[in-house]
């Protein structure tokens, strides 16, 4: 890093913590006081019970915006383990909502963060660029100095410990502000870092509730790895017995009628014979269907990515792919990619209103990355109803996450992740 990038990035964070601390001083403080306020009111008449989940949640916000902040500008990442909240609604919810909020200790520490970011961390964002400030000042008093003392306020100037009262003074504030000019970049980085450190000790969970909140997800996901499982169930023996179950029943019935007519009408027992083949043949087609659904061949004989690639060439719409696979994967984890990439396929086909669809399927850093991004009207919400849910709940078990960015208007993009490795050929 050369001279001039140095002093840039340190310009930058100076005015990145500037930034911080005036927020933190205005915006903070005033979402930290009302929460205090609104925890005074709970005696009071109950209006404190309305308004304090309220008060949490965008103090909530603001705690997590600052979490994603501090990872990009202090290079300290921090998470967070907020309980999960009830989703009944009503009153009785609102209350229920209220008791969960109170009693998550991540409250109280967001609350306790807010008011020390405020006042101590405010203070050490802002330094780097009230150095720079004040440096400036300090040099203009080479020209100021003598209108300032001459004012009628006195006679001397305090500039830091230097009192400007001559112009060789005046050249010793100077001085003192042209160090003051170089050391605010210099000291900015470590500042922030400072600043991110005290960020990530006051809001990180300690490690007994991030334990406490992995055992509930992975709690969470193996329930809904179950009922998915059973649904799957249910799925096939629904399919089994309205498909190739009736279709072997009503063939074993007309099997009896040819035996029973075989010698006394054979015409009616050759055309019964013809029946019976076309209902084998076509159970045999939807069983050859149903086995596809539960793991499609081509995945087992050709791997994820070709097996995409001609999931692809099926879609009633233009699918371009992009897929870039290193090895074979476990069979679990690519038979969950291979259906989650088909459910949404299948939506952005039936819901989207879109005519072209980009698939990029890669692995990177540990982790199978799938994205899938159509030319629709936008608008797709997994909490909709649109399948996207299910999607979600295909990934819970293998720790995969899904985001969608789908504004009115489109495009719709839906980014899958499932940490994996690969297993070989």
């Amino acid at each position: 890093m050369d001279g001039t990038t140095g002093v840039r990035g340190g310009m930058i964070a100076a005015v990145r913590g500037f930034w911080l601390g005036l927020v933190a001083m205005t915006a903070g403080i005033v979402l930290g006081s009302l929460l205090l306020v609104s925890l005074a009111l709970v005696p009071a008449a109950g209006i404190g019970l309305l308004t304090t989940p309220y008060a949490v949640l965008a103090l909530r916000a603001y705690a997590n915006k600052h979490r994603e902040l501090n990872g990009a500008w202090a290079g300290i990442p921090v998470s967070s383990a907020y309980h999960r909240l009830p989703t009944e609604r009503g009153l009785s919810g609102h209350f229920k909502r209220f008791l969960a909020l109170v009693r998550d200790p991540s409250t109280w520490r967001d609350l306790l963060w807010v008011h020390v970011d405020g006042t101590a961390g405010a203070v050490l964002a802002i330094i780097p660029l009230g150095m720079m400030a004040q440096g400036v000042f300090g040099v203009l008093l080479l020209w100021l100095w003598d209108p300032i003392t001459s004012g009628g306020a006195g006679d001397t100037h305090w500039y830091l410990f230097v009192p400007v009262d001559s112009f060789f003074t005046a050249l010793i504030a100077a001085a003192l502000g042209v160090l003051q000019l170089v050391a605010g970049p210099l000291l900015a980085r470590p500042l922030m870092r400072v600043h991110g450190r005290l960020t990530h000790t006051l809001l990180r969970p300690p490690p007994k509730a991030a334990l406490t909140r992995r055992v509930s997800e992975l709690y969470e996901t193996r329930h809904d790895a179950v009922d998915s499982s059973a649904a799957e169930l249910r799925r096939i023996e629904r399919d089994l017995h309205d498909g190739a179950q009736a279709r072997l029943v009503a063939m074993g019935m007309s099997l009896g009628t040819i035996e029973a007519l075989i010698e006394s009408d054979p015409a009616t027992a050759k055309r019964l014979i013809s029946q019976a083949r076309e209902n084998s043949a076509e159970a045999l087609t939807e069983l050859r269907d149903l086995v596809r659904g539960i793991h499609p061949p081509v995945l087992a004989e050709r791997g994820l990515g070709d097996a995409v690639r001609a999931l692809a060439l099926r879609m009633p719409l233009t699918v371009e792919t992009d897929v870039r696979l290193p090895d074979r994967f476990e069979e679990p984890v690519e038979s969950a990619a291979y259906f989650a990439v088909s459910e949404v396929l299948t939506n952005a086909a039936k819901h989207s209103g879109a005519d072209r669809v980009w698939l990029d399927v890669h692995y990177e850093r540990d982790a199978l990355r799938i994205a899938i991004t159509d030319s629709g009207r936008g608008g797709a919400d997994p909490a909709g109803g649109t399948g996207l849910s299910g999607v979600e709940r295909r990934l819970g078990p293998f720790d995969g996450v899904l985001a969608v960015s789908s504004p009115p208007g489109g495009p719709t993009m839906v980014t899958m992740e499932i940490p994996c490795r690969p297993v070989g050929p």
